[in-house]
């Protein structure tokens, strides 16, 4: 009896089974046999960080910003004589930078807040270890990763140049060529359609005094042009009374 109540037939599992195995037995495998085959992962698939060495200055924000803790950075600070400066610089160098992947969980977090490119993501996901402690990568093996991280995408040729572009066209370029990022192309801007010129005015001939109707004089007036005033009524007698 089945849990519905059911009568089971006997045998049934057993011809359920080859019936799966009979669909199946005429697709075509998927399975790939590794190690003997290499898989084909995507170009941008999340392996072991890559660490370039000489981009890192010690900003802590990958350590800061790891949900882990399992980045660790230690540093000292060196005094770099500037010429023509009051005072010498002080710099960050970098003494350890470990990253103990038996920790990490891929999440990206410290690629992305890294301000200078000093952390990438490589397809390589071989190194596993034999003693846990063995994980733990320094900066020397972190920087042997370096050649295995892919070439990034090409940048769009209508896109405008990015900052790091042209910062290093100017420092190509040396001191004294301010217009070095000026020869990265650009984005070609679409112009307006030009507007249709208007009709050419007639030239309107400058007016002269002599081209003015001549006004005529108007003479002065005089007490003898006006009229005389008429002397007022004397009053009645009769209606004073």
């Amino acid at each position: 009896m089945s849990e519905n109540g059911e009568k089971s037939t006997p045998g049934a599992g057993l011809i359920n089974g080859l019936a799966v195995t009979l669909r199946t037995m005429t697709k075509r495998s998927t399975t790939q046999q590794y190690p003997d085959v290499e898989p084909e992962l995507p170009p941008r698939s999340r392996g072991v960080i890559a660490l370039l060495e000489e981009n890192c200055t010690v900003c802590m924000l990958c350590a800061r910003e790891c949900p882990d803790w399992c980045i660790y950075i230690d540093s000292h600070k060196e005094e770099v004589v500037v010429p023509g400066a009051a005072r010498p610089r002080q710099r960050n160098v970098l003494d350890r930078f470990d990253i103990d992947f038996s920790l990490c969980m891929y999440c990206g977090i410290c690629i992305e807040v890294c301000p200078f490119d000093a952390l990438h993501w490589t397809p390589e996901f071989e190194y596993s270890e034999l003693d846990l402690r063995d994980l733990l990568h320094d900066k020397q093996r972190l920087g042997e990763w370096m050649p295995t991280v892919p070439p990034p995408p090409a940048h769009d040729v209508l896109g405008e140049p990015s900052k790091e572009e042209a910062t290093a066209a100017k420092k190509a370029a040396g001191p004294g060529a301010a217009t070095a990022a000026k020869s990265v192309p650009a984005r070609p801007r679409r112009e307006p359609p030009a507007k249709a010129a208007p009709p050419a005015e007639s030239p309107v001939p400058p007016v002269t005094k002599a081209a003015l109707p001549a006004e005529s004089p108007v003479p002065p007036v005089t007490k003898a042009a006006l009229p005389a005033e008429s002397p007022a009524p004397a009053p009645d007698a009769e209606s004073e009374g």
